[in-house]
């Protein structure tokens, strides 16, 4: 089966052909720019790939609901020239083929849950921690989705006594990604996150609000897995510490067999940064499956 891939970011949109076996044959990235710039050139590559499903994984808000009446649109976000956008809708018209969709993030979890190491658990989150934080959940087998989808970037979380930055995010200011995101590493400290590895107060405290979001995390998805994806978790000394903080928070309070194991619990994504891609061409497999039925 030939399935279309589309990983569609903020910044640039990653098109790729692959198949069901989440084999990936060639990808494009395009500039993320007004939709009457970008959707056209994406449906050209897709078209003369002569694709036979699409599925879209994509920044959000969206609507998810194949019951409402903006099933497909990108909603209410802050890139306004997408705001109320109607991508499944393109991209059917134009091509004509079943179109999959759903966030950027559950497009992650999906494609380590069919093709990487959470295969096999029926409840997993994936995180990512980039520019901003979104989270893809899995849960009993199927994507969490809810009356929209989470947006578990944006939890509450307690200030650290000896921290007086503020927090970036312009709607709640102390979540998740206004703490702990890449722009707020930035504004904190002054530098890029890739020029302050050495700086171990900067790891310490990006650890120990990213903990403080898995132990609720922990506390009320009961997830198998967690995975921690995106640029900011490059910084591959962050495992450790974030680890001995969630074992602190929990302190000792759940008894599980992977909880006694967090160096197996708590990791890295698993498919070389394709998981995204890979998780999409599962999306359009998916698609095939839900019109034949």
């Amino acid at each position: 089966m030939v399935l279309g891939a589309l990983e569609a970011g903020g910044t640039k949109m990653v098109c790729a052909v692959g198949n069901e076996k989440g084999e990936i044959f060639e990808q494009v990235s395009i500039p993320t720019e007004a939709p009457a710039i970008t959707v056209p050139k994406m449906i050209s590559y897709f078209k003369e790939k002569k694709i036979e499903a699409l599925g879209i994984g994509c920044f959000g808000p969206i609507d998810p609901d194949k019951k409402s009446e903006t099933y497909g649109y990108i909603t209410s976000t802050p890139k306004l020239a997408w705001a109320d956008y109607n991508i499944v809708g393109a991209f059917e018209e134009a091509i004509g083929c079943p179109v999959g969709f759903d966030t950027d993030v559950n497009g992650s979890v999906l494609g380590e849950v069919t093709f990487g190491q959470a295969r096999g658990k029926s409840s997993v989150i994936y995180i990512t921690i980039g520019t901003g934080v979104g989270a893809g959940i899995y849960i009993e087998g199927k994507l969490l989705h809810g009356m929209l989808h989470p947006e578990a970037g944006h939890v509450l979380i307690q200030k650290r006594s000896d921290d007086t930055y503020g927090g970036k995010c312009p709607y709640h200011k102390t979540c998740l990604e206004g703490m702990a995101a890449g722009p707020a590493l930035k504004e904190r400290w002054g530098k890029d996150a890739r020029l302050l590895k050495d700086k171990k107060e900067v790891w310490d405290l990006e650890a120990y609000y990213i903990a403080q979001a898995l132990t609720n995390y922990i506390l009320t998805l009961s997830p198998e897995l967690i995975i921690l994806g995106g640029g900011v978790m490059h910084q591959e000394q962050l495992f450790p510490l974030i680890r001995s903080y969630v074992k602190d928070m929990l302190n000792g309070y759940l008894k599980t067999e992977e909880l006694k194991d967090l160096e197996h619990y708590i990791v890295p994504a698993s498919l070389k940064d394709n998981q995204g891609i890979m998780g999409c061409l599962e999306l359009g497999r998916r698609a095939v499956c839900e019109e034949q039925n």
